[in-house]
């Protein structure tokens, strides 16, 4: 046996035990963690001691051993070394628990292969004693709340959801229970999905997902569960409820994201490190804060109606006890590795928290938000403004998955008790500052310009995105230069090419030499396999497929190589091949080639669409997602739009966004987006059935939701759109994206909410129940331009309407 590997792994379990000083370690669950893999290392630790130095023969299984335990201890080390307070608990635990399966392993499996070699043991390490301490580990059993968490986990997938019992014993477990440790959890793991995004590791994203998706649940569950403890005479109208404390506010203040929070445990948040709104995840231009007098106002003026002494504010100190959050003092240094370890750099996430409450009470905002010279005498807003006043209840499947998730006050009938308090309030001392007065047009366009401007992965994740030259849309010459086969599309590739053809006639041992050697070599193997895929051998036919996609993969050179070497035909063609791998290697080889902006038009006009379409209707899993990818590479020419959305292409993209993989959702989300800028393809997809597909993925959990939102903005835009909107269901859920959405999507469902309300009073109606004039004023205070002048015109929109009575 080595003696080396031996004593590396005891200085291993001498440097894991020596963490039990570092600061964090001293935060759960971490300390549990570290106690319970310490006393099982401690118990193998003096076997391993009195081998140190003795000659053992070498084993084979005892060496591999020893090995994996070295490396699961070690791997516990450096989890335990970066482990700070502000950090994901669910992923620690799913981390360390799997670890300490390992180990648990080791640990019993170790002295039984030391055995044979009692002889050479201490007395007070006989067979007996290995004996003794072996029981001593299994008695120890194993930690079972990653298994808790992973039912959790599976419960939520399974549509039912984690039972009660459930979350109440996770957040036991996890040390999560107040508010605002839940939302500091939330927090935590989209900073966890961010690296791993940036890393390109989908199957980690997927993981992460579940686990914000269980973490979401939880809040709301920790929510419902805190209103409904609430003993007040009068319900509390939820607009007055702080998303951090869940309390009544009382020194309410904006923030940079123009959401509202009590002033302490904002301040708190703030102080902590976090660069992020609790609520909506959005990275926080500043860290200010504005007093929200309008709310203010309006608080103390309930309390005044319904005869409650209105409490002073919390102090700071206050803040500090309310929430028994295990994080550390918030005095930290902002430079600490405590703040570092959660500051955010900007992400913006289109994650939702339990949606912030509110009723139609908080109409007594919209005067307010309309115009700052206003008074704020607001009287109640009758529903008898809107031109058709009938109730219309979408009937819409309420499943988890279907949209965010909904406040308790969301899911009542938004009337009664909450809807009695739209009576007359005066707060004529309020005024809006710095308030941006632009109006928008309830009539113009919305259309979406799409962000995307090149596909830049297929459902491998193959495709690297190259830079898209000045549009020419003529099809590739048939006998290039060496200039234009040196082509990359890069302005620096472009210099270097340049400057190695002038050293081609003079310097035999140039690089350039080389390269064209290279590139020659290149080009003979593609046309080897173009005349391949000439041939009726299917054997030919699947390797000249495959090596035609690998060759396509990264390099741009070769794509115009494969291009002009008259390919693009060929696999076309062989779209509707009955092989279903050769089929799928060649609408994965097209996506590929279409990066090149000349290759656009080339497969265009080598009819590829009607193929396409075929795949999209009989290709495998793969096949289908790689074909969407294609038709939305090739939408980007503006007449390529116009030829798909004639073709039958949009029918069968929006099966796929209904019915498909999420890879293969997402591929056909992006070119039904493409090709809605075409208003005749607006009514098509809308024709088509995607409308109901859409509110469906505007769940965080399905990371779609900002293109989705979009496409919906667009579909808007009609009088089809308009009525599928309405008819299912998706009101209610727009509006909880003007609330709780990226900034990109709070604009486009700003923009959805225009045409609708606008366009029919019955929606108007509708949206005004939902809530919608709280999240509104947010956004005409500090949304993108764009979204300030949807929501102001939405605002003087829905006063006209009142003052027209």
């Amino acid at each position: 046996m080595e003696i080396s590997l031996l004593k590396s792994l005891l200085d291993n379990f001498t440097s894991f035990f020596q963490l039990a000083s570092c600061e964090g370690i001293k935060y759960e669950p971490a300390e549990k963690y570290h106690q319970k893999i310490e006393e099982r290392l401690k118990l193998l630790k003096p076997i391993l001691d009195a081998f140190v130095d003795t000659e053992i023969a070498s084993d084979e299984m005892l060496h591999k051993a020893l090995a994996g335990l070295y490396q699961s201890v070690g791997e516990l080390r450096e989890i335990f070394e970066k482990w700070q307070p502000l950090m994901s608990k669910v992923y620690f635990v799913l981390q360390v628990e799997s670890l300490m399966t390992k180990i648990e392993t080791y640990c019993l499996e170790i002295p039984e292969l030391l055995k044979s070699s009692d002889q050479f043991l201490a007395a007070e390490l006989s067979a007996a004693s290995l004996k003794h301490r072996v029981e001593k580990i299994k008695h120890m059993g194993h930690e079972g709340s990653s298994s808790i968490i992973m039912k959790a986990i599976k419960d939520h997938m399974d549509g039912a959801g984690a039972s009660s019992e459930s979350l109440a014993v996770l957040a036991d477990i996890l040390s999560l229970k107040s508010n605002q440790e839940v939302l500091i959890e939330a927090v935590a793991l989209e900073k966890l999905k961010e690296t791993a995004e940036h890393a390109g590791k989908r199957g980690e994203i997927e993981h992460i997902d579940h686990m914000i998706a269980l973490i979401t649940q939880m809040h709301e569950h920790l929510v419902m569960v805190k209103l409904s403890q609430t003993c007040n005479p009068v319900p509390i109208p939820a607009y007055f409820i702080c998303p951090l404390s869940l309390e009544l506010m009382v020194d309410p203040v904006i923030i940079a994201s123009g959401q509202t929070y009590e002033r302490a445990f904002i301040q708190k948040w703030i102080d902590l490190g976090f660069t992020v709104c609790p609520k909506t995840r959005q990275a926080l231009s500043h860290t200010s804060l504005t007093p929200n007098n309008i709310v203010k106002g309006v608080i103390a003026n309930w309390h005044e109606s319904n005869n409650i002494k209105l409490p002073g504010p919390k102090n700071y100190s206050v803040a500090r006890r309310a929430n028994h959050s295990t994080a550390p003092d918030p005095t930290v240094s902002l430079s600490s590795p405590l703040k570092s370890s959660i500051s955010s750099n900007g992400f913006l996430r289109e994650v939702s928290s339990a949606s912030h409450p509110r009723s139609l009470s908080d109409n007594s905002l919209l005067g307010a938000a309309v115009n700052e010279n206003d008074a704020l005498d607001i009287g109640r807003i009758s529903m008898g403004c809107c031109e058709d006043i009938t109730d219309h209840s979408g009937e819409r499947s309420l499943n988890t998955g279907d949209k965010l998730s909904r406040s308790p006050s969301r899911e009542s009938n938004g009337h009664g008790e909450e809807l009695s308090f739209c009576g007359m309030i005066s707060l004529s001392a309020c005024s809006l500052s710095n308030f941006n007065s632009s109006h928008g047009t309830p009539g113009d366009g919305n259309d979406v310009a799409l962000q995307d401007s090149a596909y830049c992965s297929d459902a491998s994740g193959e495709l690297i995105s190259e830079p898209q030259p000045a549009a020419n849309l003529e099809a590739p010459p048939s006998e290039p230069d060496l200039s234009s086969r040196l082509e990359t599309g890069s302005h620096c590739q472009t210099i270097v090419a340049e400057a190695l053809k002038k050293f081609i006639p003079s310097v035999v041992s140039s690089p350039a030499v080389e390269l064209r050697t290279d590139f020659l070599e290149v080009e003979a193997q593609v046309m080897k396999l173009v005349e391949d895929l000439k041939n009726t051998s299917l054997d030919a036919q699947k390797n000249a497929t495959a090596e035609l996609r690998l060759l396509a993969k990264h390099d741009t050179d070769n794509r115009i190589l494969i291009a002009n070497s008259g390919a693009i035909s060929l696999l076309v063609n062989l779209l509707r091949s009955t092989d279903s791998l050769v089929q799928e290697n060649a609408v994965t080889a097209l996506l590929n080639l279409s990066l090149n902006v000349k290759n656009k038009a080339a497969i265009a006009n080598a009819d590829a669409i009607e193929p396409l379409i075929h795949v999209l209707e009989t290709g495998s899993v793969e096949a289908k997602q790689n074909s969407a990818a294609t038709l939305f590479s090739l939408s980007e020419i503006e007449e390529n739009k116009i030829k798909i959305g004639r073709s039958r292409a949009i029918k069968p993209l929006v099966d796929l966004l209904g019915n498909g993989t999420p890879g293969g959702r997402k591929d056909a989300l992006k070119a039904l987006l493409n090709l809605s800028k075409y208003h005749q393809n607006q009514i098509r997809i809308v024709q088509a059935g995607a409308v109901k597909y859409l509110i469906e993925l505007i769940d965080p959990a399905v990371g779609m939701v900002d293109k989705a939102v979009a496409l919906l903005s667009n579909l808007a835009n009609t009088y089809e759109g308009r009525m599928r909107i309405g008819q299912d269901g998706g009101i209610p859920v727009i509006v909880e994206v003007v609330e709780l959405g990226s900034a990109r999507a709070k604009e486009n469902a700003a923009a959805s909410l225009l045409q609708l309300c606008t366009k029919s009073g019955r929606y108007c109606k509708e949206a005004l129940l939902e809530g919608a004039i709280p999240p509104l004023v947010a956004l005409s205070l500090s949304g993108t331009i764009r979204a300030k002048e949807k929501a102001q015109a939405l605002l003087n929109y829905f006063r006209t309407q009142r003052r027209s009575l």
